[in-house]
């Protein structure tokens, strides 16, 4: 069995390339454990450990045990350090003058006491295999395997610091990328073995793909929409652009001056037909009737929605309930007569 383990420190959201880790670790791993490395009380925010919860927990990345939190461990660390009969090892400070124990005494020690068998991490480790291999030895445990995997980097091939647009997973909620995107990309990176530039756009394209595939009650749940407004959110490429979409159609225009009026009385006609709520096929009969006998559509738009470009006229059909329709007509014939 392939034992892993996922060990953020508690700063806040997700780096994509600690959430790189966690995917990797999780798909790699039989069993895995979410670690939180709370040694240095100097790096800990308040609601960090809340931020890395939630952020693994949209990005559908579970585990097994966990989470352990380092800094309950502390006696055990101190009981290791005794062990090795010293509080430095080959010049690195395992013990802290308060006596608490540092990142590498207390990584090595759970990874010994938890069956570690595999450690999945970035190449920014890879400096620290040698002496974690050493404290095994010193400890008289079994060393897992190290398997260090590329880094994410900016364009500019720097790292990638947390302030840059979509460098954390909460950033990307905030741009309105559905997770199932975010957790396509990782996947689609792999285990890459030299570092990789992160690709935004490429993320925003994957975004698309994952919401034309969501189904229609749980987009209509994710934006806070209704149902029938999902057709024309269909095209949306993020979530922010979806919930504009929304309000565009559900916000009641301000009723502006029309040159159509006829098309505005023709359309009342045919609507007033139609009971109930039009579906697709209905709204789209609908409109070709009123372009049959020459109805201004741009005309329809702006008395329906108060801008002259959006969405297909038919999804705002089939948005809008019947007497609202109506209503947002009457807005327009009646300031035609004004």
């Amino acid at each position: 069995m392939v034992r892993v383990r996922f060990a953020p420190s508690p700063t806040g959201s997700l780096h994509v390339g600690n959430a790189l880790s966690a995917v990797i670790n999780r798909r790699e791993g039989d069993w895995m454990l979410l670690r939180v490395d709370d040694t240095d009380p100097a790096r800990n925010i308040l609601g960090g450990e809340e931020a890395i919860l939630s952020d693994l927990g949209w990005l559908a990345v579970e585990w097994d045990e966990g989470p352990l939190r380092q800094s309950t461990r502390q006696d055990r660390y101190r009981e290791a350090a005794e062990q090795i009969g010293t509080d430095r090892f080959e010049g690195i400070t395992l013990l802290r003058d308060d006596g608490s124990a540092t990142y590498h005494l207390a990584s090595v020690v759970d990874d010994a006491d938890f069956g570690i068998t595999h450690v999945f991490r970035g190449n920014d480790h890879r400096p620290n295999e040698a002496l974690h291999r050493h404290l095994h030895e010193a400890l008289g445990t079994q060393p897992p395997e190290y398997v260090h995997h590329g880094l994410i980097l900016g364009e500019d091939g720097k790292k990638l610091s947390k302030r840059a647009a979509g460098a954390t997973v909460a950033s990307l909620r905030e741009l309105g990328l559905p997770a199932e995107s975010v957790r396509a990309y990782l996947e689609e990176l792999g285990l890459p073995r030299h570092d990789v530039h992160y690709d935004l756009q490429r993320l925003r394209r994957l975004a698309v793909d994952a919401l034309g595939a969501l189904p229609a009650d749980v987009l209509a749940k994710r934006v806070g929409a209704p149902l029938e407004v999902v057709p024309a959110m269909r095209g949306a490429r993020d979530l922010v652009e979806a919930r504009a979409i929304a309000d565009s159609i559900l916000s009641a225009p301000k009723p502006q001056a029309t040159n159509s009026p006829e098309t505005l009385n023709r359309f009342r006609e045919l609507r007033e037909r139609a009971n109930g709520q039009l579906d697709p096929a209905g709204a789209k009969e609908l409109l070709r009737e009123l372009k049959a006998v020459g109805g201004d559509l741009r005309a329809l738009r702006l008395a329906l929605t108060g801008a002259e470009r959006g969405p297909e006229l038919w999804t705002v059909l089939v948005a809008l309930p019947r007497e609202e329709a109506l209503r947002r007509v009457d807005g327009g014939r009646s300031s035609a007569r004004l």
